[in-house]
């Protein structure tokens, strides 16, 4: 299959990344290269001869945003299309941000997937239409929101965060905010997933690198 289209799905949902195999394989010009469930395989099966990777964002416990900064920054020349649940504005900010070229929501039908993967083929940047329309919602939203940390947490999130960033443990939080440490573990959880990131420590990084954290 000389010329064509070397792709690697990344998804830790069998069923999906199944399905997603068998629709690529059956579209001219693209070969489907190989697939994996988690970051180490993902690391098993891309190398500089592959030109696309369908990523998605959770992948059991590895960060679907660290694997593709980390596949970009290996292998300069593949394209990464993220295809995933999310449609959060931070979370599409974060995988351009590392290198995404694409953002596809899984509910993407098989026509814009092919378009998808052969744009960023090409060395296109694309998003899907339902993404699309958020970034354009948030960029019309205009100032205010961009000097907002983390729009996509709650106020009570935001708070906890940055306690996090500071370096308080959860019993410390859950004291200074008058809340039940159940509550905080819920808060906590809900950074976690809206940040897309796989435990407490990278948030905390990412907290700091955007101003929190830091004793008034």
């Amino acid at each position: 299959m000389s010329g064509a289209i070397r792709v690697v799905v990344v998804d830790d949902h069998p069923v999906f990344r199944l399905g997603m195999v068998g629709l690529l394989g059956s579209l001219p010009g693209i070969e489907v290269a190989g697939q994996a469930a988690d970051a180490a395989g993902a690391r098993a099966v891309v190398g500089d001869e592959v030109d696309v990777v369908l990523m998605d964002l959770h992948l059991g416990a590895d960060s679907g945003i660290d694997l593709t900064r980390e596949l970009v920054g290996h292998h300069p020349r593949v394209a990464v299309l993220v295809v995933t649940m999310n449609e959060d504005d931070a979370s599409v900010v974060a995988a351009v941000r590392v290198g995404a070229r694409g953002y596809l929501l899984k509910s993407a039908g098989p026509d814009a997937v092919e378009r998808a993967v052969r744009a960023v083929a090409n060395g296109e940047m694309i998003l899907g239409p339902q993404v699309a329309a958020r970034a354009m919602s948030s960029l019309v939203g205009g100032r205010t929101a961009a000097r907002v940390p983390f729009p996509e947490l709650t106020d009570r999130e935001r708070e906890v965060l940055d306690l996090m960033a500071r370096g308080h443990d959860n019993t410390a939080i859950a004291r200074r905010l008058v809340l039940s440490p159940k509550t905080v573990r819920n808060h906590v959880a809900n950074v976690l997933t809206k940040l897309a990131v796989p435990h407490r420590s990278a948030a905390i990084v990412r907290a700091r690198e955007a101003g929190l954290g830091a004793e008034s």
